[in-house]
């Protein structure tokens, strides 16, 4: 059910969370939530601890940049370095992180590649290493986002559970696909379950989430919450709209003139971030379609904000 959710020392109104989003989930995506939605809490996009301890001014703006508008963030960090995840865990700690995730299910190869990501989950001793290097520097609470094994493979399931269980996190958040699957792969909701049930952390339930069908058969596996993931690009609102639903209450979605006004918000926020508007209608040539498929035609004939704002949306 929707309900209040606790994790580690934070209270929460809500148990529906907005994911991490490659390329996405800066400080203007997150703000747009906040702004028509209820969530939990927002993630980051996901952070390499190398990138974080030996940041840029641009990686800084980016990645670490928390909007005054915003409620609680969770920082998710990427490494496969026990030593360097401790420090990182500290700067986003003081960087005023409200809970901080080890991504644990990135199949992207560059990142698998250097160990990291759902390589994690064939190292479950480095694993271990890396939980303790996150609890031992932080009082948030600490999470790890993992991807299931896929074709029921219970033992793997069963050794990770073990890791898990003395090793300090908060909360564990599980994404219902093998790192080799694709969205075309139906969200194993059998094997979120299981971890439902195996484990004493509350569990939290990630993959094709998109309408309110979709959210009661995520909470039908009896996990204590459920994040958002791709289905909230372009509809900040969607949180809102499912608790609305969920509770048996109508919901008016926004008119397309009120979505592009949302849009040209996330661009023009994403512009003042950077501090360079060329770069942000680059990125915002990757989300416009989520918006609206007019709004990715428009936006490729266009090289500034004031031509965005005269041809209209």
């Amino acid at each position: 059910m929707i309900r209040a959710l606790q994790l580690g020392n934070k209270n929460f109104s809500t148990n529906i969370i907005q994911g991490p989003l490659a390329g996405i989930s800066c400080g203007p995506f997150r703000k747009l939530i906040w702004q028509y939605s209820d969530p939990a809490f927002c993630c980051t996009e996901m952070i390499s601890c190398k990138t974080l301890l030996h940041q840029s001014e641009y990686s800084a703006r980016r990645f670490i940049k928390k909007d005054a508008q915003e409620g609680p963030v969770c920082f998710q960090l990427s490494s496969n370095n026990p030593m360097e995840l401790g420090e990182a865990v500290k700067c986003v700690t003081d960087y005023g992180a409200d809970l901080i995730d080890l991504n644990c299910g990135c199949p992207v190869k560059k990142i698998r590649s250097r160990g990291a990501g759902s390589k994690l989950l064939q190292n479950l001793s480095l694993l271990e290493k890396l939980i303790s290097a996150m609890r031992k520097n932080t009082s948030v609470p600490i999470s790890i986002k993992i991807r299931v094994e896929g074709a029921g493979e219970d033992k793997f399931h069963q050794e990770l559970i073990k890791v898990i269980a003395d090793s300090g996190l908060d909360l564990l958040i599980v994404h219902g696909r093998h790192w080799t699957e694709h969205y075309e792969t139906a969200c194993r909701h059998d094997q979120i379950q299981y971890f439902v049930e195996n484990i004493k952390i509350p569990v939290i339930g990630n993959g094709d989430i998109r309408c309110i069908n979709s959210l009661r058969k995520m909470l039908d596996t009896g996990c204590a919450g459920v994040m958002i993931g791709r289905a909230g690009v372009g509809q900040p609102w969607l949180i809102r709209k499912l608790i609305a639903e969920y509770n048996g209450e109508s919901f008016i979605e926004p008119s397309l003139s009120e979505i592009s006004q949302m849009f040209f918000q996330h661009v023009s926020d994403l512009a003042d971030l950077l501090g360079n508007e060329k770069f942000a209608l680059i990125q915002a040539r990757k989300f416009a379609k989520y918006y609206s498929e007019e709004f990715s035609q428009k936006i490729n004939q266009v090289s500034n904000l004031d031509a965005l704002r005269i041809i209209g949306l």
